[in-house]
């Protein structure tokens, strides 16, 4: 496996000091239509690794398909909620406590543990007021929402939601596994930081779930409308997917619900373009190598994907800027270097 991992990814950005390349990330690229054809690529679209946050909207799927929006009275905002990896500021768990007293649950139900804040003030505000993050500062919380919401509706007993046998699981698993075109028996399981399991598929299968998840035609008729709610709730509300500052938010923002995108932790990116001109939809997935622990390369590399396709303009790349041209400063603000993309799609 070791191997096969170093064997899988080639450089996709350098980063400069001078004149010098300093430093290389590597990763690989999938880009798959919705028949199913691998339109693009680059290092091996077969790798294979885990999705993590990125699965989110086919974590929330079943729920969706049996109705559970409609008898809880979701908005298309909360379904976009439940799909996201928000940043834990106030809008965002005043949101959650608003869904959940729909539900007919509380935060304390919630088994996802409790992190900081992504959003710098809001962490800053709890330690101001000597006070510790809770369930709802997650930035999982919103999922886990949603998955013990598919457990009421079900009548399962809620502390077990996040088992893998649970009915919860095994419908998320089996509608994952259907939109990604690939037996369930070959799904690679492993447990998220939230706890809750999480998928390892090949680049190629999550780029046609995410193709197939924003052109859903063809699917079964509440498949189909489960796609257009979710796509349209992140698409809708990308406040409620990410935070502020954010990439994900950010970028929805600009495509005005055009584009769907989800980062996942250690490096992944997923895009989702829906069918147009006669064209069938797209899905993109990426994942850096190293994991991309300092958010340096993985939106970076999602644009440039983009760029090189002729999905986004000069101008759209120019309104984020701070993802795509990126300086190198020292702790001066002298310009030093640049981190820049270095690899061209197959």
């Amino acid at each position: 496996m070791t191997a096969d991992y170093y064997d899988w990814y080639k450089e996709v950005v350098e980063v400069t000091r001078g004149q010098i390349v300093e430093s290389i990330h590597y990763g690989a690229a999938a880009v798959v239509n919705s028949e199913g054809k691998l339109v693009a690529s680059y290092g091996n679209p077969y790798a294979v690794t885990f999705m993590r946050s990125a699965a989110k909207p086919f974590q929330a799927m079943p729920f969706i398909e049996m109705g559970g929006d409609e008898k809880f009275g979701f908005t298309s905002a909360e379904i976009g909620l439940i799909c996201a990896s928000h940043s834990g500021t106030d809008e965002h768990r005043a949101a959650l406590g608003k869904l959940q007293a729909k539900i007919g649950i509380t935060e304390s139900d919630l088994l996802c543990g409790t992190h900081s804040p992504f959003y710098q003030p809001a962490a800053d505000a709890l330690v101001k007021k000597s006070e510790k993050p809770t369930p709802n500062h997650h930035n999982c919380s919103g999922k886990h929402t949603g998955m013990l919401a598919h457990a009421k509706m079900r009548g399962l007993s809620l502390p077990y939601y996040l088992d893998s046998d649970s009915p919860v699981q095994q419908s998320i698993l089996q509608a994952f596994a259907e939109m990604c075109g690939i037996p369930v028996e070959k799904v690679e399981m492993g447990i998220d930081g939230c706890s809750a399991p999480n998928f390892a598929v090949p680049l190629y299968n999550a780029a046609l779930g995410l193709s197939r998840l924003s052109d859903p035609r063809g699917q079964a008729a509440n498949r189909e409308l489960a796609c257009r709610k979710i796509f349209a709730g992140m698409t809708g509300a990308p406040d409620m997917v990410a935070g502020p500052g954010r990439f994900d938010t950010l970028f929805m923002q600009l495509m005005h619900g055009s584009m769907l995108t989800k980062t996942g932790a250690e490096g992944y990116q997923v895009f989702g373009l829906p069918a147009q001109n006669g064209k069938p939809g797209m899905g993109i997935a990426l994942k850096i190598a190293d994991g991309d622990v300092n958010d340096r390369s993985r939106a970076l590399v999602g644009l440039e994907i983009l760029r090189q396709l002729g999905l986004v303009s000069t101008d759209e790349l120019s309104q984020v800027a701070d993802f795509y041209t990126k300086k190198l400063y020292n702790w001066r603000k002298l310009e030093v270097g640049e981190i820049r993309p270095c690899f061209s799609l197959d």
